[in-house]
């Protein structure tokens, strides 16, 4: 029968009907940037995430781009960020004119080392700094990144692309950052019908500028005080996104449901699973698992002939990347991120993934670690 590796086409009973009379509404009326059902999301993200001040944009990666602009990162400065996570976080720093630094990955919770990263504050003296929440967690010292960033004057950017309805000591993870983005692409947690994303700012002053620098660095309608871009999240992105809102309890609980599953089965049966640190409650955003590099590829001939998807987040690092080499400024670490790309297999996770679904990717697990 097959399972595919996800599967955002399941929807709630009455969604796609809600849906379509929204879109009927919006084109009736025109109605296609900004407008009532943009704010009503900020401000819905705002409460759900405990974050004072929400930016809607267009896409996850002009969000980090946005933050960046709005803690005065410019051309020419030093930016650490790390060497495991999707290149928008890398290509963002090289948009903004500024030169990334990569850091190693530490292999317990797969997130940014933290003494390397505090070695590499120390012999750079950066200007800037990313920490990524990868995998639907984040790092298990992220409080002291949030601390020694403070104590430094480095300004931190949390990207959360992947960790939207994280939990960290209990509350939202975006709620003690002091700038954070997301994505809303579809595929995401909380994902959108295109392209679309956020930055949560700490304080008044970030958020305007972000908005600013989202709207052509406007002041007045002609008048602009900065050189920003169109990053306007469009109606319909966030009219979809308010729906999706209404049932996003039920979406995260089944995510998170199927990620505990994994985190109890796989192990029983021999494979290695990567589970979120102390104090994290995980969205279930993707499972992830651990195979010496040949035998990965021999599950994965497994999993294509028994038609059962699979995924490799992510399978290389920035610092190996092609189109790093004419910006990286240098490299923090080992190879633990290079490691980790070889090794990572990510099993099916998605939103009212059937019982009969895992339990075709659990039979093939079995068999196959029976055969080793």
């Amino acid at each position: 029968m097959g399972v595919p590796f996800i599967d955002i086409k399941r929807f709630e009973t009455g969604f796609l009907e809600e849906w379509e009379a929204k879109v009927k509404l919006l084109s009736k009326d025109a109605r296609f940037i900004g407008g009532d059902e943009v704010a009503n999301l900020e401000r819905s993200l705002s409460e759900y995430t405990s974050s004072p001040h929400v930016v809607s944009c267009a896409n996850g990666t002009d969000a980090i781009q946005l933050a960046l602009r709005a803690m005065g990162v410019k051309r020419g400065d030093k930016v650490l960020l790390p060497d495991s996570t999707f290149w928008a976080t890398f290509e963002a720093v090289v948009n903004v004119g500024a030169t990334p630094y990569t850091v190693d990955t530490n292999l317990q919770d797969l997130q940014m080392d933290f003494a390397t990263f505090a070695k590499a504050v120390e012999d750079i003296k950066p200007q800037a700094a990313i920490l990524v929440h990868l995998y639907g967690w984040g790092s298990a010292d992220l409080q002291k990144y949030r601390d020694l960033c403070q104590s430094k004057n480095i300004p931190l950017l949390e990207d959360g692309a992947q960790c939207f309805g994280v939990e960290y000591q209990g509350k939202s993870i975006y709620s003690g950052a002091y700038i954070a983005t997301t994505s809303f692409y579809p595929a995401k947690v909380l994902g959108a019908a295109g392209d679309a994303g956020a930055v949560f700012c700490s304080n008044e002053d970030l958020a305007k500028t972000t908005r600013i620098l989202a709207n052509h660095g406007r002041n007045t309608h002609y008048g602009h005080g900065m050189v920003g871009w169109n990053s306007r999240m469009d109606s319909l992105q966030a009219a979809f996104l308010n729906i999706v809102l209404k049932h996003f309890e039920k979406r995260l609980s089944s995510r998170q449901k199927v990620a505990s599953q994994y985190a109890k089965d796989l192990p029983e049966i021999g494979v290695a699973v990567v589970n979120p640190p102390v104090g994290y409650l995980q969205n279930g955003y993707c499972n992830v698992t651990l195979f010496p590099t040949e035998k990965r590829a021999d599950l994965q001939v497994k999993l294509k002939e028994a038609g059962i998807g699979f995924a490799n987040i992510y399978p290389g690092s920035m610092s190996t990347q092609e189109g790093a080499k004419e910006y990286l400024g240098g490299i923090f670490g080992g190879e633990n991120a290079k490691k980790i790309s070889q090794e990572v297999l990510n099993l099916p996770l998605f939103p009212y993934m059937k019982e009969e679904e895992y339990q075709q990717v659990l039979a093939i697990l079995s068999a196959f670690m029976k055969e080793q």
